[in-house]
């Protein structure tokens, strides 16, 4: 089984460490800069449980040196994929498997989900089309990431809580495909539940990620600060209602409570959402795919979004101004 890792970032490193640590597939990364550097010259080092674990990875800067892959793990943020098409290109046969581990609303949504809405694309996340007709949505395997994963320094990942990611088809069929790629995430040590509802299971982190990282940026606030101011909960809340009438409109299920979802939220503690963190470091916010997918989808399914709306107008402004608009 030949797998390659495109983004070798903090989860493409983590999931890239524990398949070389298993070493039962043939494992490639393509990466760039002083991390492709560090990986090429001292292996990608893993610190997992107070441990570090020191892998060869065979690790490349251009695809075209992998060749054709069985998967692809497309691991880098939805805003840079767009700008990747021509790299990943060479590693795409006619029966390459890829899975998208982005946050947020996923490019091939409305790939095989039925309905009148089957084979839209969404400009906020996909202009034009580009991706799904250079990868092509037969491919896709959905996933939903939820470890908890830093780069400490080129060539370093560490681990700090969670091994979960859920793999599904978007069909919803338990096809062979994603069953022996969760099989070999399993022996690496990972929780790979396979999913007949992928895009449920996107709905409910999306859920928070599309109210919680906005007003964070926006704030500079962490979890616990926004659940326990008033105004910023209500607003998180709003925004939240807004995102489940859609998601339920296209089908999904929600199976937890709206409170309860933010009480999970602020139980996290002062952390900083990803968009905070990437506002501070000056890099582009997921900002389409958390919140303007969800404005878009809003809109063909005629669900109205004035919480979600104004949020995303402040949030968007005020990227463009710091040059941190993805």
């Amino acid at each position: 089984m030949k797998i390659t890792i495109f983004g070798a970032g903090a989860i493409g490193g983590y999931l890239a460490a524990k398949l070389a640590i298993a070493a039962r597939t043939d494992l490639s990364i393509v990466a760039r800069g002083a991390h492709l550097e560090a990986i090429q010259t001292r292996g990608l080092r893993l610190i997992e449980d107070g441990t570090e674990t020191v892998t060869p990875v065979r690790a490349a800067e251009k695809a075209e040196e992998l060749g054709v892959q069985d998967y692809v793990v497309l691991a880098l943020k939805a805003h840079s994929l767009n700008f990747a098409l021509d790299q990943i290109a060479p590693l795409l046969g006619d029966q390459t498997s890829v899975v998208t581990m982005q946050n947020g609303v996923p490019w091939w949504y409305f790939h095989e989900l039925g309905g009148p809405l089957e084979g839209t694309m969404l400009e906020s996340v996909d202009a034009g089309g580009a991706i799904w007709k250079r990868i092509g949505p037969r491919r896709v395997i959905g996933s939903v990431v939820y470890p908890a994963v830093e780069v400490d320094e080129p060539g370093l990942v560490r681990h700090i809580e969670g091994r979960r990611f859920s793999l599904g088809e978007p069909s919803g069929a338990r096809s062979e495909r994603v069953t022996q790629l969760a099989d070999e995430m399993v022996k690496a040590g990972l929780q790979v539940p396979v999913r007949d509802d992928i895009r449920s299971e996107i709905w409910v982190k999306l859920w928070g990620n599309l109210s919680f990282n906005p007003i964070s940026a926006l704030t500079g606030s962490t979890l616990a600060a926004i659940v326990a101011d008033e105004g910023t909960r209500t607003l998180a809340r709003t925004m939240m209602l807004e995102a489940q009438a859609i998601g339920e409109s296209l089908g999904a299920r929600f199976p937890i409570a709206v409170d309860r979802r933010i009480k999970g939220a602020g139980d996290v503690g002062e952390h900083k959402t990803s968009m905070l963190q990437d506002l501070e470091r000056g890099r582009p916010m997921e900002i389409d795919a958390l919140v303007c997918a969800v404005q878009e989808l809003g809109r063909l399914t005629g669900n109205p979004t004035p919480a979600i709306d104004a949020v995303s107008a402040l949030v968007r402004r005020m990227a463009v101004e710091r040059g941190c608009y993805g």
